[in-house]
């Protein structure tokens, strides 16, 4: 890397670090004539296979009733529908509806805390409501939801969809659908129901099966209204970052986890070092009122977004992995050294241990919060600006073979030293600990799920750097080790026999048949997933590059680039797209 590029992400990166105002993310669904010929995106602006999803109608209802009514017409249509949320933070095409005459449900105004009852510890609110409405409206009546992902800006009725979690092995569980009491959902129904019906489901209750298949759904039942969840007294949390080497990473995960409440590791392989959260519950009388600001959830200026993606696409055309990993160190250590966003009073960081309340540092998401800016800033995904543009590889391996998965990396990162630098461009690999549910398709045992992000090239048949290593650690995990993807992430070779990991996979089905038995509440992709049709695989041109398929012949990686289909380094029953051939010397630099 030059010293003139080292300047210019050393510049970013303080630049990154000023108050940034906000330029919340457009709205997904777009349609050209008021609510009649849409299209539906994700957060991220595309797709895993970059197809643009259509529908012919949006419906936003704002109440329950709407509800009912946009289901009941569209029953007696026998038309398609899918949910979207405010922000669409699903990667796959969880949201799209079949062909170009399917309804979409936005949640977008279905956004009312509805009670907070403080004695009982319940709250009741729509499903359109978000984590950090959600987060700042417990904590005014005194309460909390212990366990949540880190980002503000998921609705109730997405975390629900695709089995959302935080991090933690005690409790109830990290996952959200665990602490729901109570859920309304509004389903098909028969005419003599009117076309539609509210089905109203308790823990424990009369319908019990057909809670543990609504708790995680994919959104394959009905349509979510309201929800209640159980709450906990408002509490402080300590919290301190300890940087070790990863030499016994291994060993110390399963154990760790046990250790501290809200327990997370950061790992950097190419780094051979990992971050870990020590992270537990203390008295509320001890003094501290911490925050938790998230550097890659905050609002971006525009131009620090342009400068990082144009020296990444630079590095990756040149072949400069060297690049990549002094990039990456200078990343990490920023954040490092800046406690990744944490302050002591909201301000400035002074030191381990941060202490606060939960509500300030359970999750952040600043960039969602502001209003729109003309496009100075932006959140660091906007597809609208030329920011980041990545894969996302999320899977949840048992407790019990996490340590040899780490080990199998680690034999990875000895072959090829440079080959996971990128990660680190991206904060590296983050650990998160996920209890065992009882939710037909949550999570089977207790796990840790591994969230990888990593470059994506803006033309699908250009492969990246080291695009075998990453390809062999999807395939490793999915496979060798049976790791369950994260619903709303992924590309689609993690979700390959998805359905047959879990034990209850035919209880859900006889729940989606009794509630949604015309199949209007499904699609092409859902009916993929759950083993209902083939197709989740696409044979073509470049298939593998993107996660599309495990690449069966030379033509599905990049043969004009030097890259074929080969076997993976450790695990021998991986097919990932290898650079065998360089015959573009600009490539010369990336190890074999």
């Amino acid at each position: 890397m030059s010293s003139r590029s080292l300047w210019l992400l050393k510049w970013v990166f303080l630049f990154i670090l000023i108050l940034a105002n906000a330029n919340p993310p457009e709205e997904p669904v777009k349609c050209s004539n008021k609510f009649t010929n849409c299209t539906i995106t994700n957060a991220y602006g595309a797709f895993p296979d970059r197809s643009t999803c259509h529908a012919s109608e949006a419906a936003y209802p704002s109440s329950e009733e709407d509800l009912i009514l946009i289901v009941a017409n569209a029953t007696q249509a026998k038309r398609k529908m899918r949910v979207a949320t405010r922000y669409s933070h699903s990667i796959p095409k969880l949201v799209c509806p079949d062909g170009d005459h399917g309804l979409i449900i936005s949640t977008e105004n279905l956004d009312h805390i509805i009670e907070i009852d403080k004695e009982k510890m319940l709250v009741t609110l729509e499903s359109g409501v978000t984590l950090r409405q959600l987060i700042d409206e417990a904590a005014k009546s005194g309460l909390a939801l212990p366990y949540t992902p880190y980002w503000w800006g998921l609705t109730i009725g997405g975390l629900l969809g695709t089995g959302a979690h935080g991090s933690t092995l005690l409790g109830d569980g990290s996952a959200i659908h665990d602490y729901v009491v109570q859920m309304r959902i509004v389903i098909s129904g028969s005419e003599e129901d009117g076309y539609a019906k509210v089905q109203t489901l308790e823990e424990n209750g009369e319908f019990d099966g057909d809670m543990k298949a609504a708790k995680v759904s994919l959104g394959v039942l009905g349509v979510i209204s309201q929800v209640i969840l159980k709450l906990q007294p408002l509490f402080k949390r300590s919290v301190t970052f300890v940087t070790k080497n990863d030499t016994d990473l291994s060993d110390q995960v399963a154990s760790f986890g046990r250790q501290h409440e809200f327990a997370d590791i950061t790992w950097y392989p190419s780094q051979k070092r990992a971050v870990y959260r020590i992270d537990d519950r203390v008295a509320s009388n001890v003094s501290g009122n911490g925050l938790w600001d998230h550097p890659g959830f905050r609002a971006t200026p525009t131009l620090a977004l342009i400068i990082l993606r144009s020296t990444e696409e630079d590095q990756e055309a040149r072949g400069d992995a060297a690049g990549k990993c002094i990039g990456g160190k200078l990343t990490t250590n920023t954040l490092i050294k800046g406690a990744f966003g944490l302050t002591n009073d909201g301000i400035i960081f002074r030191g381990y241990p941060v202490i606060g309340y939960q509500n300030r540092l359970q999750a952040s998401g600043g960039c969602v919060k502001g209003i729109n800016d003309a496009g100075i800033t932006a959140c660091p995904w906007d597809p609208r600006v030329k920011g980041l543009f990545f894969h996302q590889t999320t899977f949840s391996i048992v407790l019990s073979k996490a340590k040899y998965f780490i080990q199998d990396i680690q034999k990875l990162v000895t072959l090829a030293p440079q080959s996971l630098c990128g990660l680190d461009l991206y904060n590296g690999i983050l650990m998160r600990y996920v209890t065992g549910s009882n939710a037909y398709i949550g999570k089977q045992e207790d796990s840790i799920d591994f969230d990888i992000t990593y470059y994506r090239s803006k033309d699908p048949k250009t492969p990246r750097l080291y695009e075998d290593v990453l390809e062999e650690i999807e395939q490793m995990a999915v496979f060798k080790y049976g790791g369950l993807p994260h619903w709303g992430k992924n590309r689609n070779v993690a979700f390959i026999g998805v359905i047959k990991k879990y034990k209850n996979a035919r209880e859900f089905l006889k729940v989606k048949e009794k509630y949604d038995p015309l199949g209007l509440f499904s699609s092409e992709w859902t009916d993929n997933v759950l083993g209902l049709k083939d197709g989740l695989t696409v044979d073509k041109e470049g298939c593998a590059l993107e996660g599309l398929c495990v690449c069966s012949e030379d033509i599905h990686c990049a043969p004009q680039k030097g890259y074929l289909c080969r076997p993976g380094k450790i695990y021998k029953d991986a097919r990932v797209c290898t650079l065998v051939n360089v015959t573009n010397q600009l490539l010369t630099k990336i190890e074999l």
